[in-house]
């Protein structure tokens, strides 16, 4: 699916997304990563939402969003608490949804200047 421009072109927007990839500011990506806003999408080391561990939320840590928009895959999955106690104990709210739905909300709350970092789980291909 094609996203429509906005006034944030300036700032990491998604601007399109299919099952196998996403696409930042015309950029084509076909594994995980990690947006913010103001800073380029780095690869996150994830390929599958059973294989999460909470080492895997240490970069995203680092990185101290307000908000966290994790978007599981093709369907909407919750992670454990016990995955997400580095970043609940840091104050960073967590929001599970699939990555239809974390793309379009990360554009959203990227869009209102929120310091929201956006996590996409997309499957390795081979």
């Amino acid at each position: 699916m094609k996203l429509h421009p906005t006034t944030t072109q300036q700032y990491q927007t998604v601007t399109g997304y299919e099952l196998d990839w996403v696409e930042i500011n015309a950029l084509r990506y076909g594994h995980s990563l990690v947006v913010l806003p103001e800073k380029a999408p780095v690869p996150w080391a994830v390929s599958d939402f059973d294989a999460l561990r909470a080492s895997d939320f240490d970069a995203i840590d680092a990185l101290a969003p307000d908000l966290l928009i994790l978007g599981t895959g093709q369907k909407q999955r919750f992670a454990s608490p016990k995955l997400l106690t580095s970043l609940l104990s840091q104050r960073i709210g967590v929001e599970c949804m699939d990555n239809q739905a974390a793309c379009r909300t990360y554009n959203i709350l990227m869009a209102e200047g929120r310091k929201v970092a956006l996590a996409v789980i997309l499957p390795t291909t081979h």
